[in-house]
């Protein structure tokens, strides 16, 4: 797949708000109708493209290797980007790339649903650090 474009995101996720009572420090993520945010967003958009993820907070997806490994350059449609204020993934900012520059996600401070460049994301301080990029086994074979 060379590029997710809007118009292949059925309707229904645009209509997705961020719960704004989410609590981040859950031990377990509760489920996109439970309280919506930026990681089961990007997990249900996956599961709608045929992939299924365990639902990890942040820090634990980073550190997983068992469902995803760590991609450092030529990013495809359907990783997932880790953004932080710093290099620490505990709270990390997860999106979903679309392929060329561009990538989906769902924040506290938007809302709603949102395609950005990356280099959007690192203009705000939230964001300002990209972790990293993991992608699924089942999508791409571990180099």
């Amino acid at each position: 797949m060379k590029r997710i474009s809007a118009d292949m995101i059925p309707e229904h996720f645009w209509q997705i708000r961020f719960d704004q009572n989410h609590d981040s420090n859950t031990p377990t993520l509760p489920s996109i109708s439970e309280s919506p945010n930026c990681q089961n967003f990007a997990y249900a958009l996956l599961k709608h493209f045929g992939f299924e993820i365990f639902p990890f907070r942040s820090s634990n997806l980073w550190e997983d290797s068992s469902e995803t490994y760590v991609v450092s350059d030529d990013l495809r449609p359907l990783d997932l980007l880790l953004f932080n204020r710093t290099q620490n993934p505990w709270g990390a900012h997860v999106a979903l790339h679309l392929g060329e520059d561009h990538a989906i996600h769902l924040s506290k401070k938007q809302s709603e649903p949102v395609i950005w460049p990356l280099a959007q994301f690192l203009e705000l301080a939230e964001y300002q650090t990209f972790i990293g990029a993991k992608r699924l086994r089942k999508i791409g074979v571990c180099p």
